[in-house]
């Protein structure tokens, strides 16, 4: 019989285990600054190691009981442990210990769900949280095993269980169509801009990078920016001005973490989709993290989910000021800027980013004249319906001498659809972009 669930304590027992398996380890420091963000209060943190989770309890009987021990003494009343459970070890680890017992995706999921302020983002976070729910209905409520009768519903009935099951299902449909509208309302708004030849650039990064913080210092904006973990979750565009390409949109995303469960990467398509229609990728970097290189290669896996991995990208090492370095650009051999340093806290290189984001854009736009014979209509056509023609005149033998432009990554996906060879249309100085971006 299970218990009935109390209210969600404050004061938490935190449960972290190191395994071999480097892919499966996660960083206890991290637990505790989730647990703050969430405004828990850690009594204790119990550590261990195992060679693979315990399929029952994941930790173990002789963990469990120091668990229990651990609650006891510091009278608390809910446990949270740094791993995914799966939905059996949670109802087993509720059983043993009679309290609440949160893992990691779900500790997200509350901090998500605190975060959310705009109708787009407590949809997104709705939708992650009854996804992860309705996996677990089955713990924690004695009421699930009521049978519904009444006139005309004589027999077997329909389980408690099963009723809360069709909601959310209902619930969870009902969200994916209102969210289909926001997708669609985005995809608009970033043709809109395309149309207006405004380059596009999303700030991605580890949360707590400082994001939020250069965002606010470039644009001179005012979005909430705190040392926590997912101070902002929703998606903020401002117009930025950039030296030799003029009006810049700017988009500030929600913050990666390692293992960010999937269905919040899935919920939140439509706010990471600036990123993959970005012009420009903006990765920041916390550089004084000791872990910084994890932390950029979780983002590159993120950004490899949602389809984002090809998107030309510049990467930003922030927070300087605590190295103790001066602002700088690193550049690759042909003198493109591949690496901003600065201190967005202190305004140090905000200067320098906004060179460097000038010689990435203006490289990014394809401005060229091609003359087309009438054999090539399908091409003509496709550049018309991209809105990249920007004057057009006919000879007397009926070839088109178009001027064109539009975004080189644009260019290309239209030409390798059409099964063109780019190279055969570009001017010499065209044909081989300057350099290959790089990695830190």
């Amino acid at each position: 019989m299970f218990f009935e669930r109390p209210d969600a304590g404050e004061t938490a027992i935190l449960v972290h285990v190191d395994f071999q398996d480097e892919q499966e380890r996660e960083d206890p420091g991290e637990l505790l600054e989730l647990v703050r963000s969430a405004g828990a209060e850690s009594a204790t943190l119990i550590q261990g190691s195992r060679r693979r989770p315990d399929p029952r309890s994941f930790i173990g009987s002789g963990k469990l009981d120091e668990v229990k021990a651990a609650l006891e003494a510091h009278h608390a009343e809910l446990v949270i442990f740094n791993h995914a459970l799966s939905p059996s070890q949670e109802r087993n680890l509720e059983r043993a210990l009679k309290c609440r017992v949160l893992d990691r995706t779900g500790l997200i999921l509350d901090i998500f769900a605190q975060r959310a302020r705009t109708h787009e983002g407590k949809l997104q976070v709705e939708l992650a949280q009854l996804e992860y729910m309705s996996t677990r209905l089955v713990r924690g409520w004695t009421h699930l095993e009521r049978q519904k009768g009444g006139i005309g519903l004589r027999g077997p009935g329909e389980t408690q269980l099963e009723t809360d099951r069709r909601l959310l299902r209902g619930r969870i449909k009902s969200i994916h169509r209102r969210l289909e509208k926001v997708r669609k309302q985005r995809d608009q708004n970033r043709r809109a801009r395309a149309r207006a030849e405004v380059p596009s650039v999303s700030l991605v990064g580890y949360t707590n990078a400082g994001k939020s913080t250069l965002f606010n210092a470039i644009t001179a904006s005012e979005v909430y920016a705190a040392d926590q973990l997912f101070a902002t979750l929703d998606p903020t565009l401002r117009r930025l001005d950039v030296p030799d390409v003029g009006d810049v949109v700017l988009a500030d995303t929600v913050g990666f973490i390692r293992h960010l469960p999937h269905k919040l990467v899935e919920a939140f398509q439509a706010t990471l989709q600036e990123a993959t229609e970005a012009s420009l990728i903006v990765h920041v970097i916390d550089a004084a993290d000791p872990d910084r290189e994890l932390n950029v290669a979780q983002v590159d896996s993120v950004l490899a989910e949602i389809d984002a991995d090809e998107v030309p990208r510049l990467l930003v090492m922030n927070k300087i000021d605590l190295l103790g370095t001066s602002p700088r650009i690193e550049r690759d051999e042909h003198g493109f800027p591949q690496v901003v340093w600065l201190s967005a806290r202190d305004g140090e290189g905000l200067e320098l980013l906004r060179e460097a984001l000038g010689e990435w854009l203006a490289e990014d736009i394809l401005d060229i004249r091609l003359t087309l014979t009438p054999e090539q209509g399908r091409l003509r056509a496709a550049l018309h319906e991209l809105q990249a023609v920007q004057d057009e005149a006919f000879d007397e033998h009926g070839r088109s001498n178009l001027e064109i432009r539009l975004p080189r990554r644009e260019f290309m996906q239209m030409m390798a659809r059409l099964g063109e060879h780019a190279d055969d249309y570009l001017p010499t100085s065209e044909k081989t972009p300057v350099a290959d971006w790089e990695r830190v």
